[in-house]
């Protein structure tokens, strides 16, 4: 009996040990625990390229500096992807989108010869410049919720430029925007500028309707009637509304960078002024404000 029990006991630890050894080579074989980066990612990343995967998440590059480089024949060469919907020669017929002769700078979804714009695009407001429409082309339903306008979008920063500057050049001709500077080391990078919309920006004006009218001719009050202010004087004019001498001494025009300070924080803007609104913390809450501003003329 003895002989036998110590037979099991033996093949027992026998089996042990081989069960041992031949876990430790799997494990060296198939380098268990151990990460390794495929080659290729088995998916793809919305919004990340080969180069910033490349560039250990560098931060973009601003998008004036693919306008900067764009060229002209790519994108007409890109462009046929919408000629399915569009013209752009002068005097275009309208098809399943609008003609886009001179579209950059004009209203958006205003004229075109009478095309239906959805309700979406026409709440938008302001005019197609470089930042709302590269937005647009990147993604036209993000842009303007709602819209008819089936395009996907063009990912591609460089190839939306592209398309950009050929569009500038059928009639609208307008300069390309400064590359900004690259920030100094240690500094934070520039933020995105964003795109307002205009219908929210009308709801978010309910705060400013105590003291300010907007609508052309209307009466001053606490605050200046605010019709056509993008773009003018600071405290100058508005049917001789007493401005503080602070704001008098700015000088210079209402303009986008002028109006975002000036919302986010009215009295760090102009020590001294006489307007108690604390200002708006939220950026895409000024962006649609202003948004908004634009259409007021």
């Amino acid at each position: 009996m003895a002989d036998r029990f110590n037979t099991i006991a033996g093949w027992t630890l026998f089996s042990g040990i081989v069960a041992l050894g031949l876990s430790s080579i799997a494990g060296h074989y198939f380098e268990a625990g151990k990460f390794e980066k495929p080659e290729k990612p088995g998916y793809k990343i919305a919004g990340v390229s080969d180069d910033d995967e490349k560039a250990g998440g560098e931060a973009a590059a601003p998008f004036e500096s693919f306008l900067a480089t764009a060229d002209v024949a790519k994108g007409e060469a890109s462009f046929k992807k919408c000629m399915s919907c569009h013209t752009v020669d002068q005097g275009g017929a309208n098809g399943q989108g609008p003609n886009l002769y001179a579209v950059l700078g004009d209203g958006i979804a205003q004229g075109r010869g009478g095309f239906a714009f959805s309700d979406a695009l026409k709440a938008k407001g302001g005019k197609w410049d470089w930042t709302s429409l590269n937005a647009w082309l990147e993604a036209p339903s993000a842009f303007a919720s709602g819209t008819k306008m089936s395009f996907a979008g063009l990912t591609d920063p460089q190839e939306r430029a592209n398309v950009m500057v050929y569009l500038n050049s059928k009639g609208s001709n307008l300069p390309l925007p400064a590359v900004p500077a690259a920030p100094a080391a240690g500094t934070a990078a520039t933020a995105v500028a964003l795109v307002g919309d205009a219908a929210k920006g009308q709801k978010s004006f309910a705060k400013c309707a105590s003291c300010h009218t907007i609508a052309p001719g209307g009466p001053n009050g606490q605050g200046p009637n605010l019709a056509g202010i993008y773009g003018d004087k600071k405290g100058e004019g508005r049917g001789g509304f007493a401005f503080s001498d602070g704001l008098k001494a700015k000088g210079g025009t209402w303009d986008d960078a002028s109006l975002d300070a000036w919302l986010s924080n009215p009295s760090g803007y102009v020590p001294g002024t006489k307007m108690s609104f604390a200002g708006l913390s939220d950026a895409q809450e000024r962006a649609n404000v202003i948004a908004y501003l634009k259409t007021a003329k």
